[in-house]
This record gives C-alpha cells, structure tokens and sequence, in this order.
C-alpha cells in the first residue's frame, strides 16, 4: 500500500491588539508612544512609565490637541493604556467642530496618520555613552494628531467608517424643515396648498430623501 505524504509551509504566527467593538465614526485608534523605540530628540520610554499618571488622570482628562496646539482641542480620550509594545489609545473625533472634520477627513486619506505625547519627565536615566535618555515615569498631559511624529512609528491604525446612517437623518430634517409650514401662535391654520400638493404630500416629502431609508430604519440603524 502506497502512503501519499503532503508536505507544506509552516503557519506563521503574529499578535495584534484584539478590537471588542468596531469603531464608530470618528473614533479612531493607535499607538502614541512606543517602548524601547528612540524618537528624534533620543527619548526612549520604557514599560510602566505611564502606569502612575494615568492613575491620577483618566482617559479624558489628557486632551485630544491637534498638532500640540492648547487652543485647538479636537476630541477626547476613551481609552489609554499600556500594553507590550507602547502606549495604546482610542478616542473620539468631535466632528461638530470644523477642525476635527478636517482631521477625519484626512485621516481617512491617509494624509494625517501621526500621534504624539506631551508630557513631563518625572524619573529618567541617561546614557552619555549613547546619548540616549530612558524615562522611567512621565507624567501625560496630552496626545496630538500631528503631522510629522518625533518617534518614527507613532501613529493612528484605525479609524471608523463615515456615519451616512446621521447624514440621511440630517437631511431628511432639513427637508422637513424647508417643506413644513409655521402655524400662527393661537390661530390654527391649514398649511398652504401649492400645484395640488397638501399636507400628506409635504410629509411624505419630509420622510426621506430618494434611495434614504425611513425614519423608523434610521432610528433602528442608529441603535446599532
């Protein structure tokens, strides 16, 4: 009996963060600092550096700055923790404001994808030999979306998909708002009549936009 044996390459393994949820629009994550990774002035953070201070300030007390700027704050922090191989965070975009829009967008297009700390040092060690210094506690102040990061490496991984479920809602209210007739305080008035069209065809107008889902789906669509 003649015994066929298969031989093939061995399955390569890798470790990444798991996600528990999707992120939602405008959230986005990544890495704000790296361990053992040297940055551009010769920082190099070691593991537990931030264990104390994020001890003493939660997640959204460090602000959320574009580009270190104090005046342009554009989010805020949901999660900021440490895990094998840096500073891991994930935060929210507030995309009210016109700044954090601009900062979606281009995350998206991957023209703005770098992460940067402010911080103080607290306890460090310095290495003449290599002129490197190690720091061993810091205290965080802030993590900036920033163009040119000073530790190659830091930056955003991900970031969620556009909300097109809340635009269609936005719109749609609009449209209600464009279409719907105001009533005189304490008169009654029936709304105006234009080309045979009266108040069933305005609101059925104001349902939705053409190919939109309805108001029921979007409300149903926003739960998820």
């Amino acid at each position: 009996m003649t015994v066929i044996q298969y031989a093939g390459p061995r399955l390569a393994h890798t470790t990444t963060p798991a996600r528990i949820s999707a992120l939602g629009p405008g959230e986005f994550e990544g890495y704000a600092s790296l361990f053992h990774v040297a940055d551009g002035a010769g920082d190099i953070v070691a593991p537990g550096a931030f264990t104390q201070s994020l001890k003493r300030r939660p997640p959204p007390r460090v602000r959320m700055l574009y580009q270190h700027f104090a005046h342009e704050p554009i989010g805020v922090w949901d999660a900021i923790a440490e895990d094998s191989r840096g500073l891991h965070v994930r935060g929210r975009l507030a995309l009210d404001v016109g700044r954090a829009r601009d900062v979606a967008e281009l995350i998206r297009a991957g023209a703005l994808d770098g992460l940067s700390i402010g911080f103080r040092t607290l306890r460090a060690r310095r290495d003449a030999a290599a002129g490197t210094r190690t720091l061993l506690e810091i205290e965080l102040w802030e993590i900036s979306v920033v163009t040119f990061p000073l530790l190659p490496g830091s930056g955003v991984t991900a970031i969620g998909k556009k909300n097109d479920v809340a635009a269609s809602l936005k719109n749609a209210a609009q449209l209600f708002r464009a279409t719907s007739t105001p009533v005189i305080p304490g008169e009654l008035r029936a709304p105006a009549r234009s080309e045979g069209r009266g108040p069933r065809s305005i609101r059925s107008a104001a349902a939705s936009p053409p190919g939109s889902p309805s108001l029921a789906s979007l409300r149903d669509a926003r739960r998820g």
